[in-house]
């Protein structure tokens, strides 16, 4: 509240302006002021919805895989329970037959003890899975200026991705976005106005990801969208529609574009081999002129086409 009256004094000491065009300045400048606050807060404020929202999914998720596992546990318990008083019993028995009952007894019971073994297994890696996502909700995993997560949150995440594709081949793709001509932004508007478009194309792609999708800034100008449990088509339809609602969008006051690049992760890859092909897929649309996105698909990178993209959202509505 203290800037008003030191504008008012500003105002004020300027020689020949006139003291009520001098308020009525300082009640515009107060006016646009306020709606910068708000418009900065509502954004936060929105942040923290899905941030919220991202952290409530995870708690559920691991909700459920606690409770499989209780139940899958109280089962085991109990064949165990029921096979110790069989083997009690059967020591009552002739030698003979009680050994070859215990026999079918330990087979009976072996099954669903392997079979337990894996779901354990295999829900240790969703809950590191989910307990990645959690931890990339943290302030040390997060980009200060979009509030997006950073390179770290992003490797991270990428380690857990590529553990989870080599023990179940769960799908999932990288999606890599550059704003174009940014520095014509800084030149022209100022690096001010240049940060708003970085929070502004953030927030987009935010807005546009699941909640189960990792939004990163790469770094720059640059945002990678990570897909889990995804095949390429899905990838290529949510990055169409992130391109298209950026170029539709006034970000900033500023109208922008971005290209993109497309890759799916291949069996015997690492992060820099999948971050390398999306950047190459991402330099090709640069090259065939930018606001458009090309696509790795293993063998060769190729333009994704308004008309394609046209018939992917029709034949999946």
């Amino acid at each position: 509240m203290t800037e008003m009256p030191l504008l008012a004094e500003w105002w004020h000491n300027i020689p020949g302006l006139p003291i009520p065009m001098a308020l009525a300045a300082v009640a515009v400048l107060g006016y646009l002021v306020g709606r910068m606050r708000r418009a900065a807060g509502a954004a936060l404020e929105s942040q923290a919805r899905r941030e919220l929202q991202r952290a409530q999914l995870v708690a559920r998720e691991l909700e459920k895989i606690a409770e499989v596992i209780r139940q899958n546990l109280n089962k085991h318990e109990d064949s165990m329970s029921r096979f110790k008083d069989r083997v009690k019993d059967l020591g009552h028995e002739g030698e003979e037959d009680a050994w070859r009952r215990l026999c079918r007894e330990a087979e009976d019971i072996l099954r669903p003890t392997l079979r337990l073994a894996n779901e354990i297994s295999h829900a240790y890696d969703e809950i590191r899975r989910q307990t990645t996502m959690l931890m990339s909700l943290t302030e040390v995993r997060k980009d200060p200026l979009t509030g997006l997560r950073n390179r770290r949150a992003l490797d991270e995440s990428l380690e857990t991705m590529f553990a989870m594709k080599t023990r179940y081949g769960q799908p999932f793709v990288v999606a890599m976005f550059d704003i174009d001509y940014f520095k014509k932004v800084n030149d022209e508007f100022g690096h001010v106005r240049g940060d708003r478009v970085l929070r502004g194309v953030a927030a987009i792609l935010d807005d546009a990801a699941r909640s189960t999708d990792v939004v990163a800034r790469f770094g720059g100008e640059e945002f990678v969208i990570l897909m889990p449990q995804t095949e390429l088509e899905g990838a290529c339809l949510l990055s169409g529609r992130v391109r298209e609602a950026i170029e539709k969008a006034l970000v900033a006051d500023v109208k922008v574009t971005v290209s993109g690049g497309i890759a799916a992760a291949r069996e015997g890859e690492d992060a820099g081999t999948l971050l390398s092909r999306a950047d190459k897929a991402l330099y090709t649309a640069k090259e065939l002129g930018r606001n458009c996105i090309c696509v790795d698909d293993g063998s060769q990178v190729t333009l994704l086409e308004q008309s394609e993209f046209s018939n992917m959202v029709a034949s999946v509505g």
